[in-house]
C-alpha cells in the first residue's frame, strides 16, 4: 500500500514537472566572439572597401537553449542600399554590391535569429575600411602662371595643391615634376611649392611659355591584396613676360647708300631701321650719327631717314662710313640700351643695270612662303630671304622698294636702297591675312630707281600661302546674284532669294541679312531668310532705270560679315506704242526719191521698241511702197514721170494722201497711224555741180542762199587782188632796165649741168585761155539748150613780163637757172563749199606762177646771149 502511494507521488510529481518545463521555452541567442571574428552577430565588424562581390564576408552564429534548430536573416533600414545577403540555414553572409569608403564608410545592419517559435533581432554597426583606390586630386585647375623673364633663381612662383580622399599612407600626397633635358623649374615635394631653378635664368626672345608637368602621388597601399601607388598630373602653364632686357638691333644690315650728281641738300640717303630686342613690350627707337658724317649728312632722329645737307660737288671723299646709334626711348624720354651700324655711302653717276631680286640660289622673281592667318601686326615675315641689288654705283643705284597688292596689309623695309639690302617685310595690318578672303596673298615687290632718267625697274611676285585657322565668318555661296523682275510689278514682289553660311556653331552661326548701296532704297530684305522684296511703294519702270547693284550684307552675332553684289535687271514690257511726231503729215516726194515717216517707240528694250511701217490706205491705191523697217515711201516703180501722175489723178493737183501704220514686235504689240499727204512733183533738169548743190538743198533755202552770198564774196576779192598785182607789176616794169652780164664760159667738159626744175609745159593758143575756169561735168549735162546760157565774164588779160634785173654776178660765176613752179588752174564746181573757200588762192597762186615762169625764161635767154 505504502509502495503504490509512492509511486502515485513520483508520477504526480513527473507530470508536474513536464507541464513546468513547457511553461518555460527559451528564444535563441547569437554568439558574441568580439570585432575580429568572422563569425557570430557581425558586431562591430570590419570589412575592406576593396571586397570583391560575391564573397563571403562572415557567418552568423546563434544557438537554442532548447536546441532547436535556429534560421537567421539579415535586413537593412529601409531606403539605405542593400549590400549582403544572408543564407538563412547557414549564416553565410555575402556581399552583393561593391563598397566605396569613401562615399560611404559605416553601415547598418539589422540580423535576427530564430528557432520558429521566438526571433531576436540586433542592430549592428559594419564598418568599412580603406583600400588605395582614389589618385589625388589637382584643386583650381587650370594652373596658369604669368612671371617676368627677370624672375630670380629660386623664386617660388606658385603653389600647387592635390587631395587624396584615400587614409593612411594612402592619403598622403608627394609631388614632382616629369623629367625634362630643359627644365628650367623645380617643385618642393612635400609643399607643392613651384620654383626657378637655382641656377637657370627665364628668357623671353628664346622661349616666351613654358608647359610644365606636375605629378602628384599618393604614399602608396594595398588594393585587391596587391601593394598599389596612384599618380595624377596636371600641367602648369608659365607665361614670361617681356623685361627690358634686350638691346634693339638694326634690320636689313648691311646699309648702303648712294649719292647722286643730280641730288640737292635735303635728299634722301638712306633709311635705317632698328627694333626694340624686347618684342613683348618694344620701346619706341631714337636714331642718332656718331662718327663719320664729316658735317655733311643728317639724320631723322625718329624715323632712321638720313639726308643730304650740301651740294655733291662739295663732298670732299667718294666714300663714307656713317656710324648711327639707335637707342631705346625708355621712361622720361631717357635712352636706353642702344646698337651701333655702319651705313656705306657712295657718290656714283653711272647708270646701265636695272634692280635685280636674288634668292638663296641666284636671282629669282618669285618669293613663295607659307603662315598662319592673322599674325600679330609688327611681325617679320622670315621666312622670305630676298635680297635686292643694283650694280651701278651712286645716284644710279639708288631705287625704291614698294609692294604693290592688298593696301597697308604688308610694308617692306627698306624702302629707299642704295646700291644692295636685304628684303625685310614686315606685318602692318595683320586682318588682311586672312585665310578667309583668300588662302593665298598675292603681291608684287616693286624696285623702281628714283633719280634716273631711264628709271629703271624689277618685280618680284610675292606669294603668301596661308594656313587657317579658327574664324569663320559668314559665307555666301556666290559673290554676287543676278535677279531677273518686270517692270510695273506689284510692291512686295519677290526677287532673288541669298544665301551666306556660317560654319560657327550656336550664336555665330546665325546670319542676320541687311541690304545697302545704291539703289538699295527700292528693295528689302528678310533678316533671316535673305528673301530680297521690292518696297510695298516702289514702281518698277524699265524705261527710266532698266539695271540696279547694290550689295547684301551677312552677319553673325559677334559682327563678322561678308558681302555680296547684287544685280537687278528690269525687264521691259511692251507698254508704249509707238508715236509720230503728228498726226498729219505734209511731205514733197520728186519723182524717183523716196520720203521718209518715223515714228519712236518709248519702249526700252528689243523687240519692243522695233517698228515695222506698213499702208493701211492711199488715195490714189496702188501708187506707193513702203519699206517695212525704214519708213521710206517710194512711187510704184511704173510712176517715172509727172504726166503718168496727171493721168492717174485727171488732176493738175499732185497732192496724194496715204494712211501709214507703224506697229511694234512686242507681244502684245501695239500700233498707230498717221496721215501723209505727198506733193509729187517732177525734178528740174539742172546740170553741174551747181544744179546739184540747188538740188540738195531744196529743203534748205537759207544754205543755198549764203552759199551764193560766199561765191560771191571770193570773186570780189580774187578780182581785187588780180587788179592789184597789174598795177604793181606795171609799174616795176617801167623802172627795171636790163643789164649786161660778161661771164667767162666754161669748157663744155667741166660745166655743170644747169640747175634747172622740170615742170610741165602748158601752151596756150589764146594767151587769156590759162585764166578760163573749166567746168569738168560739162560733158555730162543733157540737153544743155534746154537750159539758158549765161555769158561767161571775159578773162583777165595776162600781164607784160617785166625787163630782166641787172646782173651783179662776178666772172667767175657760173650762171644758175632759177628754179620755177607753174600750173594750170582748172575750176572743180563739183566741190563743195570747201571749193569755195579755196578759189580765191588757186588764182592767185596760178598767177604769181605764170609770173615766174615768164620771168625764168627771160634770164635764160639773157644768160645764152651773153657768152662770148
Amino acid at each position: 500500500m505504502k509502495k503504490e502511494k509512492k509511486t502515485h507521488a513520483l508520477l504526480f510529481l513527473l507530470l508536474l514537472h513536464l507541464s513546468w518545463a513547457r511553461q518555460m521555452d527559451y528564444a535563441p541567442y547569437f554568439y558574441d566572439n568580439g570585432p575580429s571574428s568572422t563569425n557570430g552577430n557581425m558586431a562591430l565588424f570590419s570589412i575592406s572597401e576593396d571586397t570583391p562581390v560575391g564573397a563571403q564576408v562572415y557567418v552568423l552564429n546563434g544557438t537554442d537553449p532548447e536546441g532547436d534548430p535556429v534560421r537567421y536573416g539579415l535586413t537593412f533600414e529601409k531606403g539605405s542600399k542593400e549590400y549582403f545577403r544572408v543564407d538563412s540555414k547557414s549564416g553565410n553572409v555575402t556581399l552583393i554590391q561593391e563598397l566605396d569608403r569613401e562615399k560611404q564608410s559605416e553601415i547598418s545592419v539589422l540580423v535576427s535569429v530564430t528557432d520558429g517559435r521566438n526571433k531576436v533581432t540586433e542592430t549592428v554597426r559594419v564598418f568599412v575600411t580603406d583600400a588605395n583606390d582614389e589618385p589625388p586630386e589637382f584643386q583650381n585647375l587650370p594652373f596658369i602662371v604669368d612671371i617676368p623673364e627677370d624672375t630670380a633663381p629660386g623664386t617660388s612662383i606658385f603653389r600647387v595643391q592635390a587631395i587624396d580622399k584615400d587614409m593612411g599612407s594612402g592619403g598622403s600626397v608627394s609631388y614632382y615634376l616629369q623629367n625634362s633635358p630643359f627644365a628650367k623649374f623645380t617643385i618642393d615635394g612635400h609643399s607643392g611649392i613651384l620654383r626657378v631653378k637655382p641656377g637657370e635664368t627665364l628668357d623671353y626672345e628664346t622661349t616666351p611659355t613654358h608647359f610644365v608637368t606636375v605629378v602628384a602621388k599618393d604614399g602608396g597601399g594595398k588594393y585587391k591584396g596587391r601593394h598599389q601607388v596612384m599618380t595624377s598630373t596636371a600641367t602648369i602653364t608659365v607665361n614670361v613676360m617681356d623685361a627690358q632686357d634686350m638691346p634693339p638691333s638694326f634690320v636689313g644690315t648691311p646699309y648702303f647708300g648712294y649719292i647722286y650728281e643730280v641730288s640737292v641738300p635735303g635728299s634722301e640717303i638712306f633709311t635705317v631701321y632698328a627694333k626694340d630686342g624686347d618684342q613683348g613690350n618694344p620701346r619706341p627707337m631714337h636714331y642718332g650719327i656718331i662718327n663719320g658724317s664729316d658735317g655733311v649728312f643728317d639724320i631723322n632722329s625718329t624715323s632712321g631717314c638720313i639726308t643730304l645737307t650740301t651740294f655733291p660737288s662739295l663732298l670732299r671723299n667718294e666714300l663714307y662710313e656713317i656710324k648711327v646709334k639707335a637707342s631705346e626711348v625708355g621712361p622720361d624720354n631717357q635712352l636706353g640700351d642702344f646698337d651701333i651700324t655702319t651705313v656705306t655711302v657712295r657718290v656714283v653717276d653711272l647708270n646701265n643695270h636695272p634692280p635685280t631680286f636674288y634668292g638663296e640660289n641666284g636671282p629669282q622673281s618669285k618669293f613663295e612662303v607659307t603662315m598662319y592667318e592673322h599674325p600679330p601686326a609688327g611681325e617679320i615675315l622670315r621666312g622670305f630671304k630676298i635680297t635686292v641689288n643694283d650694280s651701278d654705283q651712286g645716284a644710279n643705284a639708288k631705287f625704291k622698294l614698294r609692294l604693290v597688292g592688298p593696301n597697308r596689309v604688308l610694308r617692306v623695309v627698306p624702302q629707299t636702297v642704295l646700291n644692295e639690302a636685304q628684303v625685310t617685310i614686315i606685318v602692318e595690318d595683320a586682318s588682311g591675312i586672312d585665310y578667309e578672303k583668300g588662302p593665298t596673298l598675292s603681291f608684287k615687290l616693286l624696285a623702281v630707281e628714283i633719280d634716273t632718267p631711264e628709271r629703271f625697274s624689277s618685280t618680284a611676285d610675292i606669294v603668301i600661302n596661308l594656313l587657317d585657322t579658327n574664324d569663320n565668318v559668314p559665307k555666301f555661296t556666290s559673290e554676287y546674284y543676278i535677279a531677273r523682275v518686270p517692270e510695273n510689278s506689284p510692291g512686295g514682289s519677290s526677287v532673288v532669294s541669298v544665301t551666306a553660311n556660317d560654319p560657327d556653331s550656336g550664336g555665330w552661326g546665325e546670319v542676320k541679312y541687311t541690304i545697302y548701296g545704291s539703289g538699295s532704297d527700292l528693295f528689302s530684305i528678310h533678316p533671316s531668310t535673305g528673301l530680297i522684296s521690292t518696297q510695298p511703294w516702289t514702281s518698277l519702270d524699265a524705261e527710266v532705270r532698266s539695271k540696279y547693284n547694290f550689295y547684301v550684307k551677312a552677319q553673325d552675332s559677334e559682327g563678322k560679315y561678308s558681302l555680296a553684289e547684287v544685280f537687278v535687271t528690269v525687264l521691259d514690257m511692251n507698254d508704249h506704242p509707238p508715236e509720230f511726231d503728228e498726226n498729219l503729215l505734209e511731205k514733197t516726194m520728186i519723182i524717183g526719191t523716196p520720203v521718209r515717216v518715223e515714228a519712236v517707240d518709248d519702249d526700252a528694250e528689243s523687240p519692243n521698241n522695233v517698228i515695222e511701217y506698213s499702208i493701211m490706205k492711199a488715195d490714189p491705191d496702188n501708187a506707193f511702197d513702203i519699206n517695212a523697217e525704214t519708213g521710206e515711201i517710194n512711187l510704184k516703180p511704173y510712176i517715172k514721170s509727172m504726166e503718168i501722175v496727171q493721168n492717174i489723178t485727171k488732176q493738175k493737183d499732185c497732192t496724194w494722201s496715204l494712211v501709214v501704220q507703224a506697229r511694234d514686235r512686242g507681244s502684245p504689240s501695239f500700233s498707230t497711224t498717221a496721215v501723209v499727204n505727198i506733193d509729187i512733183t517732177e525734178a528740174t533738169h539742172l546740170n553741174g555741180p551747181m544744179a546739184a548743190f540747188l538740188f540738195r538743198s531744196r529743203d534748205n533755202p537759207m544754205k543755198a542762199l549764203g552759199m551764193v552770198i560766199g561765191i560771191i564774196s571770193v570773186l570780189v576779192g580774187v578780182t581785187v587782188m588780180i587788179s592789184t598785182a597789174i598795177y604793181m607789176r606795171n609799174s616795176k616794169s617801167n623802172r627795171i632796165m636790163p643789164a649786161r652780164r660778161i661771164i667767162k664760159r666754161r669748157p663744155r667738159d667741166q660745166q655743170p649741168p644747169p640747175w634747172i626744175n622740170k615742170m610741165p609745159v602748158f601752151k596756150f593758143n589764146n594767151p587769156a585761155a590759162k585764166f578760163a575756169v573749166g567746168d569738168p561735168e560739162a560733158s555730162t549735162r543733157e540737153d544743155s539748150s534746154s537750159s539758158a546760157s549765161r555769158p561767161k565774164p571775159p578773162p583777165p588779160s595776162a600781164p607784160c613780163l617785166p625787163p630782166p634785173p641787172p646782173s651783179n654776178t662776178r666772172p667767175s660765176e657760173r650762171p644758175r637757172a632759177v628754179p620755177t613752179i607753174s600750173g594750170a588752174l582748172a575750176s572743180k564746181g563739183s566741190k563743195k563749199a570747201k571749193s569755195g573757200r579755196r578759189k580765191e588762192g588757186n588764182i592767185s597762186s596760178a598767177l604769181v606762177s605764170e609770173l615766174k615762169m615768164k620771168l625764168e625764161q627771160k634770164i635764160i635767154e639773157s644768160n645764152k646771149g651773153m657768152y662770148y
